[in-house]
C-alpha cells in the first residue's frame, strides 16, 4: 500500500453517489431541479443585461451586483448540469481532471463570491452612512480594483488547496458520497495522511468565512444605526425592508457555508452537507436576483422601459415590412402582364 501511495493515485475516475434514498423519482426531482436552474439563470442573467443596457443602472452598487449575478450563474452552472445528467441518465461517473476541476471552479467561485459579498456590504456602509464622501470613494476604477482583488484573492487561496488535494493519492474507494465534486468528501477518499490538508482546508475557510462574515456584519450594523436615526418612518419601514431581504439571503449563504466547511473533520455529517449544499447551489442562486434587484423600483422601471423599446421596435419593424409589400405590389413591374 505504501508503494502505491508514493506512486500516486490509481482511480482515474470517481462516482458521484448522488441522492441514493431519492433515486427512484429521477425524473421528478431532473424538472425541479431544471425549472430551478433555469429560472436562477435567467434571472441572475436578466440582472447583467439590464445593468449594463440602462445608463441609469451603471452605478457602483449595481455594477458589483452585476458581477455577483455573472458569479452566481457559473457558481451554479459549475454543478447543477451534471446533477441533471445523474437524474436524467443515471451516468454518475466523472473522469479525475473533471472532478478537480468541478471542484476547482465551485470553491473558487465560492471564495470570490464571499468577497464580493463584503465589498458590496461596505459600498452599501458607504452609500448610506458617508454619502458626501461616496461618490470620491467609489469611482469605476475603485471598483475594478476591488472585484480584480476578490478575483486574484479567491484564485490564489483555491487553486493553492486545490492542487494540495490533488496530489494526494486515490487507490479506492471511488465512490464520492455527494452530488458534485466537493473537497471535503474527496479528501475523505484519499489513502493519504489528509490532516495537513484538512487543517488547510479548515483554515482557509475560516479565513475568507469569517473575514467576509466580521465585514458584512459590521456594514449593516453601522446601516441599521444610521436608519434608525432618519427622521422619517416610511424611510426607516424601506430602509428595514431593503436590509432584511439582503440579510435573509446572507444567512443562507453563510449558514450553510460554515455548516459544510468550517469543521476541522470532514468524516461526519457527509450526507448532511448534500442538504446544505444544495442551499448554496441552488436556493440562493434562485433567491438573489429577487431579493437583490428585482424588487427593485429603479430595476422594474428599467426593464418596463426596455419592454416598451423591445415593442416599439417591433412595431417599427412590422410597418417597415408592410409598407415595402405594399410598395411591391403596387410597383409597375406588376402590371405588365395585365
Amino acid at each position: 500500500m505504501s508503494m502505491e501511495m508514493k506512486n500516486g493515485t490509481n482511480v482515474q475516475e470517481f462516482t458521484l453517489e448522488g441522492f441514493p434514498a431519492v433515486q427512484h423519482l429521477g425524473k421528478i426531482l431532473f424538472l425541479v431541479h431544471l425549472l430551478a436552474y433555469l429560472a436562477s439563470i435567467a434571472g441572475n442573467a436578466v440582472i447583467v443585461t439590464i445593468t449594463c443596457a440602462d445608463s441609469r443602472l451603471q452605478t457602483p452598487m449595481y455594477f458589483f451586483l452585476s458581477i455577483f449575478s455573472f458569479f452566481e450563474c457559473c457558481f451554479t452552472s459549475a454543478v447543477i448540469p451534471k446533477l441533471l445528467v445523474i437524474y436524467l441518465f443515471g451516468k454518475q461517473t466523472i473522469s479525475f481532471a473533471a472532478c478537480f476541476t468541478q471542484a476547482f471552479v465551485f470553491v473558487f467561485l465560492g471564495a470570490s463570491g464571499f468577497l464580493l459579498i463584503a465589498v458590496m456590504s461596505v459600498d452599501r456602509y458607504l452609500a448610506i452612512c458617508k454619502p458626501l464622501h461616496y461618490t470620491t470613494i467609489m469611482n469605476l476604477r475603485t471598483c475594478c480594483l476591488l472585484v480584480t482583488a476578490c478575483f486574484a484573492l479567491g484564485f490564489t487561496l483555491m487553486a493553492c488547496l486545490v492542487v494540495k488535494v490533488s496530489q494526494l493519492s486515490f487507490c479506492g474507494p471511488h465512490v464520492i458520497p455527494h452530488f458534485f465534486c466537493d473537497l471535503g468528501p474527496l479528501i475523505h477518499l484519499s489513502c493519504s495522511d489528509t490532516r495537513s490538508v484538512e487543517t488547510l482546508l479548515f483554515v482557509l475557510a475560516l479565513c475568507v468565512l469569517l473575514t467576509s462574515l466580521i465585514i458584512t456584519i459590521t456594514a449593516y450594523t453601522n446601516i441599521v444605526v444610521t436608519i434608525i436615526g432618519l427622521p422619517s418612518a416610511k424611510e426607516r419601514q424601506k430602509a428595514f425592508s431593503t436590509c432584511s431581504s439582503h440579510l435573509i439571503a446572507l444567512s443562507l449563504m453563510y449558514g450553510s457555508s460554515v455548516f459544510i466547511y468550517m469543521k476541522p473533520k470532514q468524516v461526519n455529517r457527509l450526507d448532511s452537507n448534500k442538504e446544505a449544499a444544495l442551499v448554496n447551489t441552488v436556493v440562493t442562486p434562485l433567491l438573489n436576483p429577487v431579493i437583490y434587484t428585482l424588487r427593485n423600483k429603479q430595476v422594474h422601471q428599467a426593464l418596463r422601459e426596455t419592454r416598451s423599446r423591445m415593442k416599439i421596435s417591433r412595431l417599427k419593424k412590422k410597418n417597415h415590412l408592410a409598407l415595402e409589400w405594399k410598395a411591391s405590389n403596387n410597383h409597375p413591374s406588376s402590371f405588365q402582364s395585365s
